[in-house]
């Protein structure tokens, strides 16, 4: 007996949740006859949207097939997938296997079931429901950019989060004056980022440096001290798309200290506009090819 359990997001009380849903089913299946404990799979923090990233459910039904679980329990079928496509699938797969789920919210077991037609049925009303909390959401989070109160949950790089506000980290601040200082003094983001890891300054999540990493904080415009809102969104499948104008944008100004002056943005801007249409004009040329820029070697 396996069981499945898994909160949306990651916050102190979803994950007091996930622990009494673990609880309940420790309990529930030991009291059972019959019904030995194989494990309890859960995901934290994770969208029932999509599967892609919820490694323990894959991990349930790689068990599944290797023929290490006999029967599924789950509090609902929202737990399982709000997307009713994938809903379906799975309980075939598993029927397939003579693996029933009993989804305990619904009353439903598939191993006694007639019917695809009803859980088809259930599952779209939990899709719908997540489309509704969803939209519900995003309404909200837009008032909030509108009423200039929103509170940013993540940092860019040169900044952390406190009591929802941005505040300078020092040296990652630094870095970024670096980068603006040497992009304007006519080194390539590809340059720049190779001096950084020359130097073994790490990313903000700890990776290595890319020109794209580089191009990308010259182009936020969010060092200025501006917070613009809305630079991307997700559309009705929940796909991520940068904002060509489709929802509204909004600029709060002097929102969090700023690393860089509206000048030095401006500027480089029209030198990324102009690097963008040189590579564009002389794609697959060697010319803007460079080696170890040497001011890297002793600065920074």
């Amino acid at each position: 007996m396996a069981a499945y359990c898994r909160v949306s997001t990651d916050n102190i009380e979803q994950l007091e949740s996930l622990e009494n849903q673990r609880e309940h089913y420790q309990k529930y299946i030991s009291n059972q006859p019959n019904w030995q404990l194989a494990k309890i799979y859960y995901d934290e923090g994770i969208s029932g949207i999509q599967l892609t990233k919820r490694d323990a459910l894959k991990k349930l039904l790689t068990d599944c097939h290797n023929h290490q679980i006999d029967l599924v329990i789950t509090k609902s079928i929202s737990r399982l997938s709000r997307n009713t496509t994938d809903c379906l699938r799975i309980v075939r797969e598993l029927q397939q296997l003579n693996i029933p789920i009993i989804f305990e919210k619904e009353h439903i077991n598939t191993g006694a079931m007639a019917s695809e037609l009803f859980l088809s049925i259930l599952s779209s009303i939990a899709q719908d429901e997540s489309h509704s909390t969803a939209g519900n959401l995003r309404w909200s989070i837009r008032q909030r950019f509108a009423s200039g109160e929103f509170r940013v949950s993540s940092a860019p790089y040169g900044y952390s989060v406190e009591d929802g506000n941005l505040v300078i980290d020092s040296v990652e601040a630094g870095v970024v004056r670096e980068i603006f200082r040497h992009f304007l003094s006519g080194t390539s983001a590809s340059q720049i980022s190779i001096g950084l890891n020359h130097k073994h300054i790490p990313t903000k999540r700890s990776g290595q440096w890319r020109s794209n990493t580089v191009i990308n904080i010259l182009r936020n415009s969010n060092y200025t001290g501006d917070m613009l809102c809305q630079k991307t969104y997700r559309d009705d499948q929940y796909r991520r798309h940068f904002n060509q104008g489709e929802p509204p944008q909004y600029l709060i100004e002097e929102y969090h200290p700023s690393l860089v002056n509206h000048e030095t943005f401006n500027r480089a801007q029209v030198l990324l506009k102009e690097a963008a249409q040189k590579r564009h004009i002389e794609t697959g040329s060697h010319k803007y090819q460079h080696q170890l820029p040497v001011f890297w070697k002793n600065q920074l």
